[in-house]
């Protein structure tokens, strides 16, 4: 794939994120004029500096009035966005490209969903009308997510029990570390006793296996990376971004075996170059990736280069990506902890990565920290949108 990359262009210089959960008493209003306020506040800039808006939410709002009406931006342009669950991801890569460009000098990312009053749930479909050539899209995510487990098993020659000690392990690091994290839906540890326990949703994916249905926003403010330091003085610098959709022929092609996102393997090798990474686990610090599911993540750890083809589970309860292992990851929590408001998760994710390089992020708070990757994904095994970004806190 050609793709140059803006490495060292443009910089985050201020962010700002709710607390995910049940908000029952916020609005998509309130939350929009929280993270909006709270990332201007941590720029040093008013909300008439920022150029030009892009705003991701799935399901929360219809155009870019559904930011501009309650923050009474007057006559500027906000442009919604929307790429299933990496929706907040792609709402930063587009304000990121825009200020690369010279097109403005300050631009916002901003994501955004409400979706508990929607009713909405992982078990709840609304498609649109197909054409019948993409089974996939047939079943459930938490159904269509578990067909991982035993694919995994089968290819691998792994011991079901191992794999079902592996995801039980991935839900009880991400809620050990979201019980460190004020602003996480969950906010206490769960004990593998009682995740192994837990009422089966589809497969053998328990509740504590799937990510939370929540509501919560964040955002980003934007400049160009030789302006940063007119507005900080530990700005976070882009290294590299990529997006990118598969075919969807998953569902139908025979060679297909849901042990892979090949949209995941080929945006990570994508972000990489433009970010000059070699060694993932040597160069990276830390990475928050999209836990939707427990299997998702160790297939992840796959596909983003953190180990070998049918190491995961092993290197997983090896504790290798705890918050103490080789290489953190989700230690902010994750979509399992945090919670997983589908406009808003991507620019989370960002938001952890500005924190704990800036040496913000209190408890949790990771040793060393300079460079960070954020992976973000939307659809299902055999048809997804990916996108990987690396962000580290000096350029160079």
């Amino acid at each position: 794939m050609s793709s140059h990359g803006i490495v060292d262009k443009v910089a985050i210089i201020g962010m700002g994120c709710t607390r995910f959960g049940e908000l029952w008493d916020r609005s998509v209003d309130d939350m929009l004029v929280e993270a909006v306020g709270d990332a201007v506040d941590s720029a040093g800039v008013e909300l008439a500096d920022v150029d030009a808006f892009w705003l991701g939410t799935l399901a929360s709002g219809s155009s870019g009035l559904t930011l501009s009406r309650p923050l009474g931006i007057d006559y500027k342009p906000v442009t919604r966005v929307e790429n299933y669950c990496a929706t907040g991801s792609e709402a930063f890569r587009n304000a990121c490209y825009a200020v690369a460009s010279g097109a403005y000098d300050v631009a916002m990312a901003v994501g955004v969903e409400k979706l508990k009053d929607s009713g909405y749930s992982g078990l709840l479909r609304a498609d649109p009308p197909g054409d019948g050539t993409a089974p996939e899209l047939s079943v459930t995510a938490p159904a269509a997510f578990s067909l991982i487990d035993p694919a995994y098993c089968a290819k691998y020659g792994v011991d079901p029990e191992q794999m079902r000690e592996a995801m039980t392990h991935v839900a009880w690091k991400n809620h050990v570390n979201g019980a460190r994290n004020p602003r996480a839906q969950f906010q206490a540890a769960v004990s593998k006793e009682k995740i192994d326990s837990a009422s089966k949703v589809a497969g053998r994916l328990g509740v504590f296996d799937c990510s939370g249905v929540s509501d919560g926003a964040a955002a980003a403010v934007i400049v160009r990376a030789e302006d940063a330091h007119r507005y900080t003085d530990h700005p976070i610098y882009v290294k590299g971004l990529s997006m990118v959709a598969g075919p969807m022929r998953g569902g139908m092609d025979p060679e297909y075996d849901y042990t892979t996102f090949p949209e995941v393997v080929a945006s990570a090798e994508d972000a990489y170059r433009q970010a000059g990474i070699t060694d993932p686990v040597e160069q990276l610090s830390f990475a928050e990736v999209h836990d939707c599911f427990t299997p998702t993540e160790i297939v992840l750890m796959e596909d983003l280069g953190f180990t070998g083809r049918g190491q995961a589970w092993k290197d997983v309860l090896a504790g290798e990506f705890d918050a103490d292992g080789r290489l953190p990851v989700n230690i902010d929590g994750g979509l399992k902890s945090f919670g997983h408001p589908v406009g808003a998760s991507g620019l989370r994710m960002l938001f952890e990565a500005w924190l704990q390089l800036r040496g913000e992020a209190g408890e949790r708070q990771l040793p060393d920290a300079h460079r960070a990757l954020t992976h973000n994904l939307g659809g299902r095994p055999g048809g997804c949108v990916s996108f990987v970004a690396v962000v580290g806190d000096e350029p160079g």
